[in-house]
């Protein structure tokens, strides 16, 4: 694989061959592009201490980025908007960006700052294409299509953003274009819940958030949460988070 040095944060190996990790100790977050084939779309996926298996699981052509875990945190202002292990279809920009690397036909001395230069690009896109855009998960089922990732996608959008709604599996399907059936079997393989314990978990953390926040009777949260009753907002809620709302409140205003 061709090496391009981008700084002592960063290195970009890119190109087929095998990938190693020879003076990059320091470099322990990589994040894998996939070019795409037929049949394949292209990929990008987080590892976090990646170890030479990780790098050449796929031994055709590929861009990997060895950066070191501080440059992560200031470029991204924050965490890394992907999940580690889990591989995201890599969005068409970001792949023009990716292939514009392997395939520069400039000259050496002209080839080297420009592969540098779309290198720390690339790596500053899939940071804020993941905070601002947000990356659709690729599915383990294959029949799973990428509109359909997207849809799913929309479908947890939705839970995020219309939480205190009455939302339904029904509701939720047609407002996302997806059928029940498919609604609940690739919510379930894209983001490892249910819908039903996603909309739990969305509401109980908003409850968290405004016992801290507000003052608001304990009770009044609860009813604000979807939950009719004080004693089953309680059981949830210490079901989720270990605690009752009233330790929650006052432990997190101790702090």
């Amino acid at each position: 694989m061709d090496r391009i040095s981008v700084s002592p944060e960063m290195i970009a190996l890119v190109g087929p061959g095998i990938a190693t990790l020879a003076n990059d100790a320091g470099l322990s977050v990589a994040f894998l592009l996939g070019f795409g084939a037929v049949g394949h779309s292209a990929s990008v996926r987080l590892v976090e201490h990646p170890t030479i298996a990780d790098l050449n699981d796929d031994p055709g052509s590929r861009l990997i980025l060895l950066v070191a875990p501080d440059a992560c945190a200031r470029v991204a202002d924050g965490a890394v908007p992907l999940a580690p292990g889990v591989a995201y279809y890599l969005p068409a920009p970001l792949r023009a960006i990716a292939l514009a690397i392997r395939d520069c036909r400039l000259h050496d001395a002209a080839a080297a700052p420009y592969r540098l230069a779309k290198s720390i690009e690339l790596f500053c896109e899939l940071l804020r294409a993941g905070r601002e855009d947000g990356f659709v998960p690729i599915g383990q089922d294959a029949l799973l299509s990428r509109a359909d990732s997207e849809r799913l996608l929309t479908a947890r959008r939705m839970i995020e953003d219309r939480w205190a709604e009455k939302l339904t599996l029904d509701g939720i399907a047609r407002a996302c274009g997806l059928n029940r059936a498919k609604l609940t079997r690739g919510f379930r393989d894209m983001f490892g819940s249910s819908v039903a314990d996603a909309i739990t978990a969305q509401r109980l953390d908003r409850a968290g958030e405004m016992l801290v926040a507000t003052e608001l009777p304990v009770s009044s949260i609860g009813y604000r949460c979807g939950y009719l009753n004080n004693a089953s907002f309680t059981r949830a809620f210490a079901r989720h988070f270990g605690v009752a709302p009233t330790l929650y409140r006052a432990e997190r205003l101790a702090a």
